[in-house]
């Protein structure tokens, strides 16, 4: 059974008062005032349920405990969307390990992407996290972009069991932390009663592995509900305030110290975490993995560039401008790629002339994708489609894609623009 940790009311008036001007000073470019509580903050504060909880421990982290005690060179893995990437609660987690490990030699990666969710993670996994080397400590956040940008249940439990295998592959002695953060879906569905599907789904892995999570979402929800604060005048968007920030930060500082409550100094046992024979998912994206698009053959009208700028205004994403691309922009021009694996993929940029991409595995009939999302209007969206799954792992495939003469009718070109082809 997991262990529940329970934060009574007197702790969160600390927290909310005391820890919030004496804690870690605000990110780079915040001003110290942000970081204050509006007055509504401190108005009406009423006790949480007695039994509410927001992380749970399952196995043990004392593997990147003993690791950090011993002192020498360690590395600790942020993977994510854009809560991650943005500054924030991610550089209070990094000075908190700092100060408490004065004589380890943290590598902090920072690998979350605007936009990224659990399917581009667990493909882009071995070159934005593994590249570096072994990794001690890995914080998986997916939740809010998993549901925002409609993935599956199925794809979402694919992708998150693809990243804990993939990791534990290379590192079985690696620790790893999911972490839910809030949206206002998410505190919508809560005020329901109901758990947000995206979470059930994340647990569902965390539970068959024994990962520890934590649930930021529905601590947001029931602060909120209790009146301690406000998404409006507090929180203000899922990419949060300097408070918002600080809570996340906090939130994540007390889960490590529940994991590592009874630290023993002169432990040095590493042992392997282990993982279950079979998967949860027989088609998960555990050895996901990119394919340049230099790999491409029987190119017919498309044209490769190694430094890919748009043409027009839409916004671009770091990793997907200045790269090499492939780029189909007019009806009829094909390609292929020759692969072996049991799924394959692209991963695009969708922007405001995103066409639709028909493809076909193999030789079997075509099928039409539409590349076009409702951000592209405005920016060059990355995004990873799996194509086709099922695939047999140890035959070699062919995957065609055609530049379809169907469009999205809010569309303005057909232009169907690859990043990366998608393995696993």
């Amino acid at each position: 059974m997991p262990i529940v940790h329970k934060l009574k009311l007197p702790l969160i008036l600390f927290l909310f008062t005391a820890s919030f001007f004496t804690g870690s000073a605000p990110a780079s470019g915040q001003a110290e005032a942000e970081t204050s509580l509006s007055t509504a903050a401190y108005r009406n504060i009423r006790s949480l349920p007695s039994d509410h909880d927001y992380f749970k421990i399952r196995g043990t982290a004392d593997n990147s405990l003993n690791r950090f005690n011993r002192g020498g060179e360690c590395r600790v893995a942020f993977l994510g969307g854009s809560i991650t990437h943005n500054p924030g609660w991610r550089d209070q987690v990094c000075r908190y390990l700092e100060a408490r490990f004065p004589e380890t030699e943290f590598d902090f990666i920072n690998a979350g992407i605007p936009s990224m969710g659990s399917t581009p993670g667990a493909f882009r996994f071995r070159r934005d996290v593994l590249s570096r080397g072994t990794v001690d400590l890995l914080f998986v956040e997916a939740a809010v972009n998993d549901s925002t940008n409609g993935r599956s249940d199925r794809e979402q439990v694919r992708a998150m069991e693809g990243i804990v295998r993939h990791a534990r592959e290379a590192n079985p002695a690696v620790d790893l932390i999911f972490m839910y953060f809030a949206d206002p879906d998410k505190t919508k569905t809560y005020d329901k009663g109901r758990v947000p599907d995206v979470i059930k789904n994340h647990e569902k892995v965390a539970e068959y592995y024994s990962i520890s999570s934590l649930n930021l979402a529905l601590e947001v929800a029931e602060r909120i509900s209790a009146r301690q604060f406000s998404w409006k005048e507090d929180f203000k968007d899922l990419h949060p305030s300097p408070f918002g920030q600080h809570l996340y930060g906090k939130s994540i500082k007390r889960m490590l110290q529940a994991l590592w409550a009874n630290p023993d100094k002169t432990a040095s046992t590493i042992t392997d975490h282990g993982m279950p024979a079979d998967p949860l998912d027989p088609e998960s994206y555990v050895n996901g993995r990119l394919i340049a698009v230099s790999q491409a053959d029987n190119v017919r009208g498309w044209t490769f560039t190694d430094n890919w700028k748009p043409g027009d205004s839409a916004s671009t994403r770091e990793g997907f401008v200045n790269v090499p691309a492939l780029e189909g922009l007019q009806p009829g021009d094909k390609i292929q790629l020759k692969f072996t694996g049991k799924a394959v993929g692209i991963f695009v940029a969708a922007g405001p002339d995103a066409g639709m991409v028909e493809y076909s595995v193999d030789g079997k009939p075509s099928k039409t994708l539409d590349l076009f999302t409702r951000w592209s209007s405005r920016l060059h969206l990355p995004w990873a489609h799996v194509l086709e799954t099922g695939l047999a792992a140890s035959e070699p495939h062919c995957l065609e894609l055609e530049v379809s003469a169907k469009r999205n009718p809010e569309s303005t070109g057909n232009a169907v623009r690859v990043f990366h082809f998608l393995a696993n």
